[in-house]
């Protein structure tokens, strides 16, 4: 199996007789040739020492929000994190620690997950994780080498597949409240109506 992270998700053309190794090879070469392009004209004073540093952060980044005009915006928070000496706090990342041990997740995580000892777990490890969580795609990388330019720090779903981005810790825990809040009414919602919608407005 290809190491975890190198190669580039993307639509090939199946060659007919292909092996798999052949075409797994190809998808790593589109990944090398798309780093070497990026690479050098990556924004000035990132976080990451060498292009596989990026490969990492963009998985994350890739496996926290599937809205592909968040992206640089979520990149732009965890390079804030990382200039700042903040661990990144990601709960993909615990999430591909648990599976990793066997242990994956019922449901949303809980505060022992959290808690669980992994290099893997960007809540209890300073820095980038070992390596990738995860295959990033083109835009992942892309806004990882070209993050937005933001003073967030933290963000947190919206309920709606987006999220809501916070500069102060306290903007951030308002906004967790704020989304809490959302999820016990929808949750209250489908116990009384399940053929309501899951939206609350």
């Amino acid at each position: 199996a290809p190491r975890e992270g190198s190669i580039l998700p993307e639509t090939y053309l199946f060659i007919r007789g292909e092996s798999r190794a052949d075409l797994l090879a190809r998808m790593q070469a589109a990944q090398k040739r798309l780093l070497r392009e990026l690479w050098p004209v990556r924004a000035p004073d990132l976080p990451l020492a060498n292009p596989w540093e990026a490969v990492i952060l963009a998985s994350i980044v890739e496996r926290e929000t599937s809205v592909a005009a968040e992206r640089p915006r979520v990149a732009g928070v965890f390079v804030n994190r990382l200039r700042k000496g903040m661990r990144l706090q990601s709960d993909p990342t615990v999430r591909y620690a648990l599976i990793a041990a066997g242990q994956p997740p019922a449901g949303p995580l809980t505060r022992r997950d959290l808690r669980f000892q992994s290099p893997y777990n960007s809540y209890q490890s300073d820095g980038l994780p070992p390596g990738p969580i995860a295959n990033p795609g083109r835009a992942a990388i892309a806004a990882v080498l070209q993050p937005e330019r933001t003073d967030a720090l933290y963000f947190v779903a919206d309920g709606d597949g987006g999220h809501v981005f916070a500069r102060s810790l306290s903007e951030h825990n308002a906004n967790v409240a704020r989304y809490r809040k959302l999820m016990r009414a929808r949750r209250a919602q489908r116990k009384t109506d399940p053929a309501a919608p899951a939206q609350v407005e």
